[in-house]
């Protein structure tokens, strides 16, 4: 096995852990650590597919578990959202639309981790449906980054562990769908996509299940901290990569 392989199968067995245990993380971990050895038009549909996969299984296994009326609403909003973000990715101000991003992300989630009253919703509320959802599709558009606001609107909900990988699954497996079809029409879907999404399964799909099997033993409000930690992490990235792209 050449080192690219090895790479790839290294990078995807991670990402797809920690998605498959938390329900979201892998695109932001996987894409830039893939970039390092393929190119970027190769692995952004790699992860796509592996969304999908990952997706699927996990809805398969745990359907019941998905609050379907929460995930039609942050649907809706999504694929208005979508053409919003492409525009965004034309323009010559993504350094700091990424930036606001990291910067929004820190705060909410710093002051989940370190306030003694952190927001909290004890029903569905439409109008933060319909936000998260518009601004998932603006993120997913632009830089194929959906997660952060679904995370945002499941933490205050305080879903279970079990509820909150389940319907992130379900709003990514269709929300995916779609983006692979954009990557097929831009003529994207090229062999070497293919190769590497087919090796990667090798080591994907024993990850989808031992992420579950950690899954089934978070609890509580164990669980909305380390969330809340996988958000911070992820605005401290962004905002690396936008300092970097100014």
């Amino acid at each position: 096995m050449d080192s690219t392989n090895l790479h790839v199968l290294l990078v995807v067995f991670f990402a797809t852990l920690i998605r498959s245990t938390f329900g979201f993380g892998e695109g932001l971990i996987a894409v830039p650590l893939l970039a390092l050895s393929l190119p970027i038009e190769v692995a952004a549909p790699v992860v796509v597919l592996l969304s999908i996969t990952i997706s699927a299984l996990v809805v398969a296994q745990d359907w019941r578990k998905i609050h379907l009326r929460s995930t039609g609403w942050l649907l809706a909003p999504t694929f208005l959202g979508i053409p919003l973000g492409i525009a965004l990715l034309t323009s010559t101000h993504q350094h700091l639309v990424k930036a606001a991003l990291a910067i929004l992300i820190l705060a909410f989630s710093g002051y989940f981790l370190l306030g003694k009253k952190p927001p909290r919703l004890h029903d569905d509320s439409r109008r933060w449906l319909l936000g998260c959802g518009f601004l998932a599709g603006v993120l997913g558009g632009a830089y194929g980054m959906n997660g952060p606001p679904l995370v945002v609107y499941g933490a205050m909900r305080r879903w279970s562990p079990q509820h909150f990988r389940a319907t992130l699954q379900g709003y990514f497996l269709p929300a995916s769908i779609v983006a692979l079809a954009g990557y097929w029409l831009a003529g994207l879907w090229v062999p070497p996509v293919t190769h590497f999404y087919l090796i990667s399964l090798t080591v994907a799909l024993p990850a989808i299940f031992l992420g579950r099997a950690v899954n089934q033993r978070l609890r509580g409000e164990a669980f909305i901290k380390y969330v809340h930690l996988g958000l911070f992490c992820v605005g401290v990235l962004l905002l690396i990569q936008a300092a970097r792209h100014r």
